[in-house]
């Protein structure tokens, strides 16, 4: 995301002065990002050696904060060395040091403010009800190829135990178990009380898909323009109206207390061989991931958190996942290694 600033001169007039006249966000916005970069527009070409860290200042308070400044064509763009600190006021000025190329100088300082978003506080986790109680839930099937290891129970509802293959399942009343899987299988058609507590499960899964789809006041929007390679992702809650994808490894970092909530309004897609870290005390429990789209992880891939999908997630052979994969479609493993 970024932060527009047009300068207009009055006429074509080349003598005429430079001046910063409109502001986007406009002057007292609010709600702004913590990913921004900032982008101020000149009416004329300026003299590249007067744009930089001195003549375009962001300051939180009296303290300027870091950053990178570049120019090209008629638009600076300072980008912040860390994230704005959320729901902070920060002043842009733009210094009457910078100069045309022949010389001419702003009349005076342009200094405009914004507040960013977010929030200051831990955000609440995403409440699992008794979803919580499984490492796969799925509504249309759970399909298995070739050997996975599987830690925790599995659920499949409203679809039929023959929905779950691969997996060699053992019947016994009201469940199933496999040598694949630490833990028990449910599905619709098995005796009382599984049908009604996988109802409950399932309903309680797409509530909590809700809740995360419907969390308000983001800290991140867009970041990355939809690829998050190679990030390290502090706490806080994250928007993308697109498509997600993780090509180059990444890290999870904050404390044990400290929650992630990504809304991704389309597919998230994760390489082949590339790692989810936590870092600084981070616990997948803490991580969630709303994806409206297909989640697939790629090849040898490792993913941390409960992934909630409201179209399907597929693993590819050897990927492995520590949190809960939570589908509203269906479940596809390739010799994983999913623990809870």
């Amino acid at each position: 995301m970024l932060f527009l600033f047009t300068a207009c001169s009055k006429d074509d007039d080349t003598d005429s002065t430079p001046a910063v006249s409109l502001t986007s966000p406009n002057n007292n916005a609010v709600g702004i990002a913590r990913n921004n970069s900032i982008l101020v527009t000149f009416s004329t070409a300026m003299d590249p050696a007067t744009i930089n860290s001195s003549t375009i200042i962001i300051r939180q308070g009296g303290t300027a904060i870091s950053g990178d400044v570049t120019y090209t064509g008629m638009v600076a763009t300072f980008t912040p060395t860390d994230n704005l600190l959320a729901l902070t006021e920060y002043t842009i000025t733009v210094t009457s040091g910078a100069k045309t190329l022949d010389g001419k100088a702003l009349s005076s300082d342009f200094v405009s403010s914004f507040t960013t978003g977010g929030s200051t506080s831990v955000r609440s986790i995403v409440t699992l009800g008794d979803a919580a109680g499984y490492v796969i839930v799925a509504k249309t099937a759970i399909n298995n190829s070739s050997t996975s290891a599987i830690t925790g129970d599995l659920g499949l509802s409203p679809a039929a135990t023959s929905y779950i293959t691969g997996l060699a399942l053992t019947n016994a009343t009201g469940y199933a178990t496999s040598s694949q899987v630490t833990g028990k299988l449910y599905a619709a058609d098995m005796a009382v009380p599984t049908p009604d507590n996988l109802t409950t499960s399932v309903n309680n899964m797409i509530t909590a898909y809700n809740d995360a789809a419907g969390r308000t006041l983001p800290d991140f929007i867009e970041l990355g323009a939809g690829n998050i390679g190679g990030k390290t992702l502090t706490p806080g809650l994250y928007k993308w109206t697109g498509n997600v994808t993780i090509p180059s490894s990444i890290v999870i970092s904050g404390d044990a207390d400290a929650v992630w909530i990504f809304q991704i309004a389309g597919n998230l897609t994760m390489s082949s061989a590339v790692n989810i870290t936590l870092a600084g005390g981070a616990q997948a429990k803490n991580i969630f991931w709303q994806v409206a789209g297909q989640a697939t992880l790629g090849t040898t891939s490792h993913f941390e958190g409960t992934l909630l999908s409201k179209t399907g997630i597929t693993l590819q052979t050897g990927a492995s996942v520590k949190g809960r994969l939570l589908a509203q479609t269906a479940v596809i493993l390739d010799s994983n290694v999913v623990t809870k």
